[in-house]
C-alpha cells in the first residue's frame, strides 16, 4: 500500500512538473512570437495636423507638417498669431497651425507657423542639420523653408519667397557629396535645380528623361526615387525605368533595363524604394543595390477614378546599380501594397508599413488598408525575405509617413485620403494620431543582449577615412558573441508619399572588439572614406548586437 501510494505521487508529480513545462514552453513561444510581430503603441490621439511630411531633426525633434489650403487646422498658433495669406484658396486669415514640432522624449507637440502652400512638397536636412524644405502648390512652389533646430523652443520656420527657378510640386530632393540639395522633377518639370543658388548655377536644367518617362494625363513618374551611387552620379527611377545620371555633366552614364513587367512604380501608382545598406566600404569595388516594391499596375489610376479598385502589386524589384550589366530580379511579397512606406531599421533591414492592398494614391483613390507591416531581410535566401508582422488597428492610407528613430521605434502617422479634413461620415477619416512600431528587437526578452554605446557622446563630430573607437556594453546578465557585432550609420529621412528622401545606411567596416572589464568593450571602425558614400550631415550611429541595435547617438561627419 506504501509502495502503491509512492508510486502514485511520484507519477502524479512527473505529470504535473511535465504540464509546467509544457506552460512555460507555450508562454515562451507565445511570447516570442509576438516580440516577432514587434508592437503597436499610440502615442499621441491629436496633434492637431495629419502627418503628411516628416522629418527626424539631430535634436530628437520631428518637423511634421500637413498643408495651408484645407481651412483651419485642429491647433492653434500661439499668442494670437495668424497666417495673412490673399493667396490662400480656402481662409485667408488663418490662426491656425499646419505644422508641429514632435519632442520624442517629452512625447509632445508644439504649434509652427509655415507661411505658404506646402502640399505635396520635398525636403532634406543640410549638412548643419536645419531642414532645407521646397516647393509645394499655389503660392508655395516656388518657395524655399528652413527650419534651423533647437533647444528653447523658439525655432520656426522662415520663407523666402520666390527662390526656385522652377514650379516644384511633387519634386524629389537628394544631398550631393558637397552638401547641396539637388531638386528634381516635379509636376510637368522635366528638369532639375540646385540650391543654396550660387551664380554658376541659378538655373534649371533639362532632363529629357522625365519626358521619355511622362504617361499622358496621369504623369506615373512624380518623386522620383533618388540615391547618390558610391561613384557620385544619381540612380534616379522614374515610371518603371531607371538612369544613371551625372549631374556635373548633364549627361546620362547608363541606361538601366526597364523593371519586369513594365507597371509604374512612381506616383501616383505610388510604390516605394531604398538604397539596400552599403557594405564593405573599404574595399576596392562597394557594389550598390536598389530595392523597389509594390505600387500600382497600368490603369489603375483610371480605374480608381471611375470606381474600380484593382489589386495593388505585389512584386519587388532588386537591381545592383554598380554592375557593369546590372539586371532586375523580382521577388514577391506577402501583401499586396501601394503607398507604402520603407523604412531602413538599424540592424539594416527594411520595414514596409502603411497604405493600401487596393487602388492607388489620390483623393480617395486607395481601398482595403494594408495594416500588417513586413520586415525585409536583404541578407536572406531569396524566397525567405518577408516577415509579416503584427497589425496596427489604424488605416494609414493616402498621405501617411513613417521614420526611424533614435532609439529604434517607427514613428507612423498621417493619413488623409480627402481634399479637406473629414472625421465622420466616410470610409477613411481624416487621421490626427501619432503612432511608434517598435520592431521585434525592442522587445524587453532581449534586453539582456542590447548595447549600450558610453563613448563617443552624441553630437560628437567625426572624419572621413578615420579610425573610430566605440565604447559600449552588455547587460551583465548577457553575453556578447563578438562576431555578431556590427556599427551602422544611418542618415535621417524626409518622407512623404511613399518615398524616404536622403534615406541611407552604411555598415562601417573593422569590426575589432576589444574586452575592458566586466561587459564593457570597445569596438573599432573605419568611418566611410568618401562624400560620395556618406554626404556631409548628421547620421544616427549604432552598435548592433545579434541583430538588437542600441539607442543611437547623433554624429556629424564633415
Amino acid at each position: 500500500m506504501k509502495k502503491a501510494l509512492t508510486t502514485d505521487m511520484l507519477s502524479f508529480l512527473l505529470r504535473q512538473l511535465f504540464i509546467l513545462i509544457v506552460v512555460q514552453l507555450t508562454f515562451r513561444r507565445n511570447i516570442l512570437t509576438d516580440a516577432a510581430g514587434g508592437k503597436w503603441d499610440l502615442l499621441l490621439s491629436n496633434i492637431g495636423i495629419s502627418a503628411m511630411h516628416m522629418q527626424l531633426l539631430n535634436n530628437d525633434k520631428v518637423v511634421i507638417f500637413d498643408r495651408t489650403d484645407f481651412g483651419p487646422s485642429n491647433i492653434s498658433l500661439p499668442n494670437s498669431k495668424c497666417r495673412n495669406d490673399a493667396n490662400d484658396l480656402k481662409l485667408k486669415v488663418d490662426c491656425t497651425a499646419h505644422s508641429v514640432e514632435y519632442d520624442v522624449t517629452a512625447n509632445s507637440v508644439r504649434p509652427l507657423m509655415v507661411l505658404t502652400n506646402t502640399l505635396c512638397s520635398s525636403g532634406a536636412a543640410m549638412p548643419d542639420g536645419t531642414l532645407m524644405q521646397t516647393g509645394g502648390f499655389n503660392d508655395g512652389d516656388h518657395n524655399v523653408r528652413t527650419y534651423k533646430p533647437c533647444t528653447d523652443n523658439s525655432c520656426d520656420w522662415q520663407e523666402p519667397n520666390n527662390v526656385l527657378t522652377q514650379r516644384r510640386w511633387y519634386a524629389t530632393n537628394h544631398i550631393l557629396s558637397d552638401g547641396r540639395q539637388i531638386i528634381i522633377g516635379g509636376r510637368r518639370q522635366f528638369n532639375y535645380e540646385f540650391y543654396p543658388k550660387t551664380s554658376s548655377v541659378d538655373k534649371s536644367f533639362n532632363l529629357p528623361f522625365l519626358v521619355e518617362t511622362n504617361d499622358r494625363n496621369i504623369e506615373n513618374n512624380l518623386y522620383p526615387f533618388v540615391f547618390l551611387n558610391v561613384d557620385g552620379n544619381l540612380f534616379i527611377f522614374a515610371n518603371n525605368r531607371a538612369i544613371l545620371f551625372d549631374y556635373t555633366k548633364g549627361v546620362v552614364v547608363k541606361t538601366y533595363p526597364t523593371m519586369p513587367g513594365g507597371d509604374p512604380r512612381n506616383y501616383p501608382s505610388s510604390g516605394s524604394a531604398v538604397l539596400l545598406p552599403l557594405k564593405n566600404l573599404q574595399g576596392g569595388a562597394i557594389g550598390a543595390e536598389v530595392l523597389v516594391c509594390g505600387g500600382a499596375p497600368k490603369g489603375a489610376y483610371v480605374s480608381a477614378v471611375n470606381r474600380s479598385f484593382v489589386p495593388a502589386l505585389s512584386t519587388c524589384g532588386r537591381i545592383q546599380i554598380t554592375d557593369p550589366n546590372p539586371q532586375w530580379t523580382t521577388e514577391t511579397m506577402p501583401l499586396a501594397r501601394v503607398m507604402s512606406d520603407m523604412i531602413l531599421l538599424p540592424n539594416g533591414k527594411i520595414l514596409i508599413v502603411n497604405g493600401a492592398s487596393t487602388g492607388t494614391a489620390g483623393w480617395g483613390l486607395g481601398r482595403n488598408p494594408a495594416l500588417s507591416p513586413v520586415i525585409y531581410n536583404p541578407d536572406s535566401p531569396s524566397g525567405s525575405r518577408f516577415e509579416v508582422q503584427n497589425p496596427s488597428s489604424r488605416p494609414r492610407m493616402y498621405h501617411s509617413t513613417a521614420i526611424l528613430l533614435r532609439d529604434g521605434r517607427v514613428l507612423v502617422g498621417g493619413s488623409n485620403p480627402h481634399i479637406y479634413d473629414k472625421f465622420t461620415g466616410v470610409l477613411f477619416p481624416t487621421d490626427l494620431t501619432l503612432e511608434a512600431f517598435s520592431p521585434a528587437y525592442l522587445d524587453p526578452n532581449l534586453a539582456r543582449l542590447r548595447p549600450k554605446i558610453t563613448s563617443p557622446a552624441s553630437q560628437s563630430n567625426i572624419g572621413y577615412g578615420q579610425q573610430l573607437a566605440i565604447r559600449f556594453t552588455i547587460p551583465p546578465a548577457g553575453t556578447l558573441s563578438k562576431k555578431l557585432v556590427t556599427v551602422t550609420m544611418v542618415a535621417p529621412s524626409f518622407t512623404t508619399h511613399s518615398f524616404s528622401m536622403n534615406q541611407r545606411l552604411l555598415v562601417l567596416s573593422g569590426g575589432n572588439i576589444t574586452a575592458f572589464e566586466l561587459s564593457n568593450y570597445q569596438i573599432l571602425v573605419a568611418t566611410p572614406t568618401s562624400r560620395n558614400l556618406a554626404p556631409p550631415g548628421y547620421y544616427l550611429l549604432f552598435v548592433v548586437h545579434q541583430d538588437i541595435p542600441s539607442e543611437g547617438i547623433w554624429v556629424q561627419i564633415k
